[in-house]
């Protein structure tokens, strides 16, 4: 069951959820594009990895929820689960696009998302170093950057051949995942790659029509699945279910590209 939230309690998490990013920017903008950043390796196969930037912006987010949401929960990529008794969860990504990060291109992003079982009910994508925050949630969504503030809106394309597409990998996860990524490609107007959670934000904000993707975690989707959605698009996985807990994903900037780019896509 969805937990009510009232509107003074709305206005707290969006003000809680900006003093976490602003803790989080603090964090890792002196890391970024620095002499000598190393990064430890997930994987023993592979390269996946984490920095100590971040680490720090998720201590420095969870010590913001400890001195003002004690009773919520918390799951964060680095430092895991922690349990609440208020029915509410935040979900944190410090850093969305490490590899990027590494790259020093500034198109990783800090996640943030506050919700229950049922998935996030606001959500942030926050890129530090250009100075943009997207937000979205309880029915509304918007852009603070260097321009000022500004509302957000999802595209209303309805056509595969007029569509802008995005994903991170050229993968696009298994084989057939990839094939499935690739039929789509075939149909849209041009595809693009390696964005991370930036290619989400210009979703909501009206440039990008489709952001597919696959194999991620439920800290890589519900801040941006928020946005998206307080902005009028539609996040679902690849058979039109929910999204929130990760997978397979799709991100629409509206139900009529949503549609199409599923009918293709669910045959994965």
């Amino acid at each position: 069951m969805s937990r009510k939230i009232s509107t003074e309690e709305q206005r707290l998490l969006a003000d809680v959820a900006c003093a976490m990013a602003d803790a989080a920017r603090a964090a890792i903008l002196p890391f970024f594009r620095s002499a000598g950043l190393g990064a430890d390796n997930k994987l023993e196969s592979g390269f996946d990895p984490v920095t100590e930037a971040d680490r720090a912006a998720e201590r420095a987010m969870r010590a913001v929820l400890a001195a003002r949401r004690p009773d919520d929960g918390i799951f964060g990529e680095e430092y895991g689960r922690q349990e609440g008794q208020s029915g509410l969860v935040w979900v944190l990504d410090p850093i969305d696009g490490t590899r990027a990060f590494l790259a020093g291109t500034p198109t990783w992003g800090v996640l943030i998302a506050v919700g229950d079982e049922t998935g996030p009910k606001l959500g942030m994508i926050d890129q530090p170093y250009i100075g943009e925050r997207f937000m979205g949630g309880f029915g509304a969504a918007w852009l603070d950057g260097p321009q000022g503030r500004r509302d957000l809106a999802t595209s209303d394309t309805e056509l595969l051949g007029d569509a802008i597409l995005f994903t991170t990998f050229p993968e696009v996860g298994s084989a057939e995942e990839g094939a499935a990524f690739q039929d789509l490609s075939r149909q849209v107007k041009l595809t693009r790659y390696g964005m991370d959670c930036y290619a989400y934000g210009l979703v909501a904000s009206g440039q990008v029509d489709l952001v597919v993707e696959a194999g991620l975690n439920a800290y890589d989707i519900q801040g941006p699945l928020a946005v998206i959605e307080a902005a009028g698009g539609v996040v679902t996985d690849w058979q039109g279910g929910p999204a929130h807990n990760g997978g397979r994903v799709i991100a629409a900037a509206n139900a009529q590209i949503h549609e199409k780019a599923l009918t293709v896509l669910s045959k994965a």
